[in-house]
């Protein structure tokens, strides 16, 4: 597929363009959208090369030996590396300067690059003289600990001017080593130093954009832009097969609030089918396990998610965090699968009410429960959400904008 833009001028249609991502292969909603971004750009006829950690589920990559080793952050002999990387190591700096000089792109599209690959490359991109595009994912510009919950998992932006607040409350994992690590990773990559080294900010959701300018992010350096997918993937000979299941799919993970779905679905007597894995999955699992309405199917593949996904009478997205822009739930109305979405963040710009889903008070467990009942006795134009949103998240759409932004900052 080659978009079909009368751009003129200098604009450029055939560019080199280096994504960095700290994962490669599809862990969250960052790693989904850049392994597919990395595929439409090719197939818009791009050249198109890689940075990301080593990690054994990796994709296979013909630029893996630039990648820097996979750090974990846990005791053991690679500790101290793990707490040097978020400030750009040796190595880092080493391997991204190496492909840099044998790629030589016009430029450089950052994704979820903190901690385990650092701004760093930020910086040596921008010494370079390369223009520099980044889509944030989470809030780690604005809050050290990327996701806007206090330690006791409240909303919190006091972060967004004070960046202290995170050794005093001890956000992270309720460590004060953590935590320092966290305020001068915060410091060191402070929004004029991160600023200076980027064209522009890319943000998937309107919510994050208007956070960002919270966070004093000036405008001519952001851009709103929702993401795209391959839709061909989510075609269906027949929108109408649906059974008596609704489902959840995601990280298994405090901010997701799977629990607070859990709770809420333990009292009605609807069968709720849970796609994925995460840290609290063996702790939900043993908690529901009385719960014959409750199944925790596991991680899956994509022809599997879509086949659970494209038959339940809807999909549910709990978050209790400032969701940005779930690819799940894209994925979901292209499937024809309304959304019943908490109302938090990024997820009231996707959902219209009682036309393609629902939305409820994040953490209310009644509010779920109410709104679980209403959604399965709510006929929706399963085919009509589907081609609607087929249209309106299709790569096609997102490359044509993605591509003015490039040419812009070229």
């Amino acid at each position: 597929m080659r978009a079909n833009l009368n751009l003129g001028g200098n604009n450029r249609t055939n560019m080199k363009i280096l994504l960095a991502n700290k994962f490669y292969y599809r862990r969250g909603g960052d790693c989904i959208y850049t392994i597919n971004l990395e595929q439409l750009l090719k197939r818009c006829g791009h050249e198109v090369a890689m940075f990301a950690m080593q990690h054994p589920e990796n994709l296979p990559s013909e630029w893996s030996k630039y990648f820097p080793s996979e750090v974990k952050f846990s005791s053991g002999l690679g500790v101290i590396e793990a707490f040097l990387r978020p400030f750009g190591t040796r190595e880092v700096r080493k391997k991204f300067n190496a492909l840099l000089d044998d790629f030589q792109p016009d430029v450089v599209h950052l994704n979820n690059i903190h901690s385990q690959l650092s701004p760093v490359i930020a910086e040596i991109a921008y010494e370079r003289g390369i223009k520099i595009v980044w889509t944030l994912h989470d809030y780690k510009l604005l809050c050290p600990r990327y996701d806007c919950l206090c330690r006791d998992s409240d909303i919190c932006e006091k972060c967004f001017t004070d960046k202290k607040q995170v050794i005093k409350n001890r956000c992270m994992k309720k460590s004060f080593v953590a935590s320092n690590i966290a305020y001068w990773e915060a410091i060191k990559w402070n929004r004029q130093i991160l600023e200076k080294y980027t064209n522009t900010f890319i943000c998937p959701s309107r919510f994050m954009y208007d956070k960002m300018i919270d966070g004093g992010f000036h405008t001519d350096k952001l851009h709103n832009l929702c993401y795209g997918i391959e839709v061909s993937r989510t075609k269906l000979s027949d929108y109408g097969i649906k059974e008596d299941y609704c489902c959840y799919l995601g990280r298994i993970s405090h901010e997701k609030g799977i629990e607070t779905l859990i709770d809420a679905v333990k009292q009605l007597p609807y069968q709720l089918k849970i796609i994925g894995g995460g840290p609290l999955k063996e702790y939900l699992k043993a908690k529901s396990k009385d719960c014959f309405n409750i199944d925790f199917v596991g991680y899956k593949q994509w022809d599997e998610i879509k086949d659970i996904v494209s038959k339940a009478r809807f999909i549910v997205t709990p978050s209790e965090w400032y969701e940005n822009y779930p690819v799940s739930i894209i994925e979901s109305l292209c499937l024809g699968t309304p959304v019943l979405g908490a109302r938090i963040g990024g997820i009231p710009e996707m959902i219209n009410e009682e036309v393609n889903g629902m939305l409820f008070e994040s953490r209310n467990v009644e509010d779920l429960k109410d709104k679980i009942q209403k959604m399965f006795a709510t006929n929706f134009d399963y085919e009509g959400i589907a081609e609607k949103f087929q249209v309106r998240y299709s790569g096609e759409n997102h490359y044509n904008e993605l591509l003015k932004i490039y040419n812009r900052v070229i």
